[in-house]
């Protein structure tokens, strides 16, 4: 007989078993079966050589995904199956078959699932000399996450992107081949940073595989391809307990251990073990996972007492560290010598760190384990562990160490979760936050903990996980300020979920007991969000004059105090009367644009108030500002909102296709970050450029995000109709939203021109009067060149007179002076119109020509189109001119175009659409292709 080495692989790791063999081989191949392996005749190193078969679909697949990345076309997949059925066995042997690549490798341990970015730390930390070549924010997002740097917590897109860049620089060296285990296990901020990765390496020589449970386990993970892992076939799992089993079992007993196992490698091995010939009394019924679990805890309450301690003990360190585990040993009066039975078993494998052979075993272990031995390994962990260097796992270990509530634990809990809380993990500190609420000997403080964790937990995406912790807090005894914060937490988590109006109002509700800054800000952001919606008349007024009977004046204001003041003053008072307050609060903001710590948040409000005021020149510098802060602040849940509120102020300077540029780019962190947001400046696009399908299509995906209208809706519904020369439906939509509507309503100028031009234009200039008369007010209180002008405009259109001519030249001159340059070109198209139906046809070719030039150029294809209606019926048919070269770019190779053209270097604009570098790369060069150049010279030559 010759005795070799069979590697019968399971899990994570390999299980060595001597294994007798015959000295003459048979022909045929000794199938193992474990996980598929088969083992043939043959000579490699010690005699034996392996190959991986009875996955060949499955390894095909993940060969597939190699070949596509060697060649510069990454992609992703999630493994799934139970329990020990040989998914990491099969990501082994795939791993195995790779020349020279990179390989990074990661696992999920139950028990650090709530220490933030802890797999994506062990993931990357080979590479991490890379994060040298990141752009600034994305080196300091990293270096903030795994605590190699002090920095202000980051977005998590933020660390997706500088994951993303971390790897394909490794990959610009080698092809990389990233693995996380049992994912199920992993910490949420790892998988939301690597899910985010994973969607991204189309075009990197990345390759991304994730192994779970199922895919339940893993949210983050379900848009990934799957790869589902099965049982092994009937066959096959014979010839692996012929082989594996260290005893001879007649036919009976072996198709007991396959019926009861499930065709699953690991509960096969085991099941087989403590089998004898007369049958198979120790499994259990009841599902494979719970039969594998109670297999591993009988054989660990058949260990020596000292061996069952230090196994606990070793089941309890999550990193398996050698050293901390020899310390702890020796606390607890043990020594290695303890754990050698379980390492020559194979229960754990002994190397640079200490492993559990599957993770099954480990929770079997821990959980034999009565409370007294937890606590007891617990504290001998948290004495071994090092409070300057791993304070986090150490204050971990001692809250697991103790029974009854402990002061001195739980603060120190709380200040690991403001440690987590400044790396981004709000999951994390949330956790550390409920165990410190627990330890709390002090009723009112243990509510105002909970309360925090809550408040951690829907900053991290769980409002429902927050609600729990606010009703948990509501049994104790919260003192009266936490009690305010109780209700506002609880009108925040149905705001957050909703944005109903009910919920709105409630928030405004929750306001009032806060401390007076804080109140004003809530009631600011309840306020600011209801004015957009469309709701019973008098709703909003009636909250102004609650807020402002309720919060008092701040001196010195801030900001936000102003814009608070200004929008209460908009919607209670005359446009003459609230228009200094508006001012001021314009002015305020425009001063805090040029500091270096502003912020972007409130910006937005303030545009709308410089639009209203019809300043174009403040409109475009808060918005264009406020969109530069959200960037370089990485202020994801704010950029793609400032993008969409730039694209609307480009929209009316007559900047169309700059505003396109704008809200693709907002698409693209509304991709990256899995959200959607409000798409009222998208619809305005649409009806501006006249493009009735996709402002159907926006519309419908509006109504159905929100569940209301909002007045964006309507005023965007009468710029269509009025570009498409349908008048009546454009009437009926805006007087809807004026009768609906407050006196600060959406762009206030633009929305009372558009009226009035549909009043006129529908013959029903009676429904334009008061519109007209707003604008009137407005003038004389905000007297801006685009204020006049479309006063003038107005006036002109109701004049049924000659004197209307002197009205649209005071017009159109007025708008000449302004950066609106769509509004100017849509003045003389108006005037155009008015000259040919007087019969001044000379002249109305003139304002036509002119209109049409402009509107096309602007990209206002549905008024240009309605001058080519207009210059027809005078017998002029202007021509339609060469087609665009840049109609054949995809809206992202336009926008990339657009911003290479500008001087715009790759990484920048990967970090732009959260792309890698070398996805930029790619669509240049479709790019060039379709524009017919080879240059980035070329490119901003075309003057894009």
């Amino acid at each position: 007989m010759l005795v070799r080495r069979v590697d019968v692989g399971y899990g994570d790791f390999a299980l060595r078993r001597l294994v007798s063999i015959k000295a003459v081989m048979p022909p045929a191949p000794i199938l193992i079966g474990v996980a598929g392996i088969r083992l043939r005749r043959g000579r490699h190193r010690d005699g034996v050589w392996m190959r991986f078969v009875a996955r060949q679909s499955e390894l095909r697949e993940l060969g597939a995904l190699a070949a596509a990345a060697a060649g510069g076309r990454g992609g992703a997949t999630l493994i799934v199956g139970e329990a020990g059925i040989g998914k990491s066995t099969l990501v082994q042997a795939a791993v195995e078959s790779l020349d020279g690549w990179r390989v990074l490798r990661a696992s999920g341990v139950e028990f650090e699932s709530e220490l933030p970015y802890a797999a994506l730390h062990h993931l990357c930390a080979p590479v991490l000399e890379y994060r040298r070549e990141l752009p600034a924010p994305q080196r300091l997002a990293l270096e903030t996450v795994f605590g190699l740097g002090a920095g202000a917590a980051p977005n998590p897109m933020l660390v997706g992107l500088a994951v993303l860049s971390l790897l394909g620089a490794a990959a610009q060296d080698v092809a990389v081949w990233c693995v996380l285990d049992d994912a199920q296990w992993s910490d949420e901020a790892s998988r939301q940073a690597l899910a985010f990765v994973a969607r991204r390496v189309g075009a990197d020589r990345i390759v991304m595989v994730f192994a779970a449970r199922d895919v339940a386990s893993v949210p983050e993970l379900d848009r990934l391809p799957r790869l589902a892992v099965a049982g092994l076939a009937a066959s096959e799992a014979l010839d692996l307990l012929r082989l594996s089993a260290l005893s001879n079992l007649d036919g009976p007993v072996l198709e007991r251990i396959v019926a009861e196992a499930g065709s699953n490698p690991l509960a096969l091995v085991e099941f087989a073990r403590d089998a004898d010939p007369l049958g198979l009394p120790n499994v259990v019924t009841g599902g494979v996972q719970g039969a594998l679990e109670a297999q591993f805890t009988r054989r660990v309450l058949r260990l020596p007492a000292r061996t069952r301690l230090a196994l606990v003990l070793a089941a309890a360190e999550p990193l398996g560290d050698i050293m901390l585990l020899r310390r702890a040993m020796t606390v607890l009066g043990l020594d290695a010598a303890d754990l050698t039975p379980v390492v020559e078993e194979g229960l754990v494998v002994a190397g640079p760190r200490l492993y559990f052979r599957h993770p099954l075993a480990r929770s079997a272990v821990y959980r034999s384990a009565d409370a007294r031995t937890r606590r007891q390994v617990h504290a001998a962990l948290a004495a071994a562990t090092s409070a300057d260097t791993d304070a986090d796992r150490r204050t971990w270990h001692r809250a697991n160490a103790v029974a009854v509530p402990d002061e001195s634990i739980a603060a120190e809990l709380e200040r690991s979760a403001v440690r987590a809380h400044a790396r981004g993990g709000f999951a994390a500190a949330s956790a550390f936050l409920e165990r410190s609420a627990q330890l709390t000997p002090d009723a009112s403080r243990r509510a105002g903990r909970l309360l925090s964790a809550a408040r951690a937990r829907l900053q991290s995406g769980a409002p429902e996980a927050a609600r729990e912790l606010v009703n948990q807090a509501r049994l104790g005894r919260p003192g009266t300020a936490d009690r305010a914060e109780l209700c506002l937490l609880d009108a925040m988590i149905d705001y957050h979920v909703s944005r109903s109006i009910p919920a709105t109002l409630a928030l405004a509700d929750a306001a009032e007991g806060l401390d007076p800054d804080r109140a004003r800000e809530i009631y600011l952001e309840a306020f600011a969000s209801l004015m957009f919606s469309i709701d019973e008349p008098g709703r909003l007024r009636r909250l102004a004059l609650r807020i402002q009977e309720r919060v008092p004046r701040r001196r010195p204001p801030r900001a936000v105090d102003l814009l608070l003041d200004a929008l209460l003053a908009q919607n209670l008072l005359p446009v003459d009367e609230a228009a200094p307050a508006m001012r001021r609060a314009v002015e305020a903001f425009l001063d805090q644009t040029r500091g270096a710590d502003a912020n972007p948040w409130w910006m937005e409000r303030a545009c709308v108030l410089s639009a209203d005021l019809c300043d174009e020149v403040a409109m475009e510098q808060l918005t264009d500002r406020q969109v530069e802060l959200a960037r370089a602040q990485g202020a994801y849940a704010i950029l793609p909102h400032a993008l969409r509120f730039q694209a609307a102020a480009r929209v009316m300077v007559g900047r169309i296709d700059d505003a396109a540029a704008s809200i693709i780019e907002a698409r693209a962190v509304d991709e990256a970050a899995g959200t959607t947001n409000l798409l009222g400046s998208d619809l305005t696009l649409a009806a501006w450029r006249g493009d009735t399908g996709r402002f159907r299509e926006v519309r419908e995906a509006l109504r159905d995000w929100a569940g209301v209208e909002f007045t964006a809706v309507f005023y965007a519904t009468g710029v269509l109709h009025n570009g498409l020369g349908g008048y009546e439906d454009a009437l009926d939509a805006l007087l809807v939203a004026r009768d609906r509507q407050q006196q600060g309503s959406y762009v206030v100028s633009a929305f009372h021109s558009e009226l009035v031009e549909a009043a006129v234009r529908a013959r029903r200039p009676e429904e334009g009067k008061l519109s007209a008369a707003w604008l009137e007010d407005l003038a004389r209180a905000s007297p801006t060149s685009w204020a006049v002008g479309a006063h003038l405009l107005a006036r002109a259109l109701l004049e049924p007179g000659l004197g209307a001519h002197e009205l649209y030249v005071g017009a159109i001159g007025r708008f000449a002076h302004t950066r609106v340059r769509g509004h100017y070109a849509r003045a003389r198209l108006l005037h155009g119109e008015w000259l040919r139906s007087v019969g001044r046809r000379a002249e109305a070719r003139v304002e036509l020509r002119a209109a049409h030039e402009l509107l096309k150029t602007v990209g206002a294809r549905a008024f240009a189109d309605r001058a080519v209606r207009e210059l027809a019926a005078i017998g002029e048919h202007p021509g339609v001119g060469e087609t665009d070269p840049l109609n054949a770019l995809t809206e992202r190779e336009l926008l990339v175009a657009r911003r290479v053209a500008s001087g715009a270097g790759t990484k920048e604009v990967a970090a732009l659409l959260f792309v890698s570098p070398r996805t930029v790369d790619a669509h240049l060069r479709n790019i060039y292709r379709k524009l017919g150049i080879t240059s980035r010279r070329q490119l901003r030559e075309l003057q894009l």
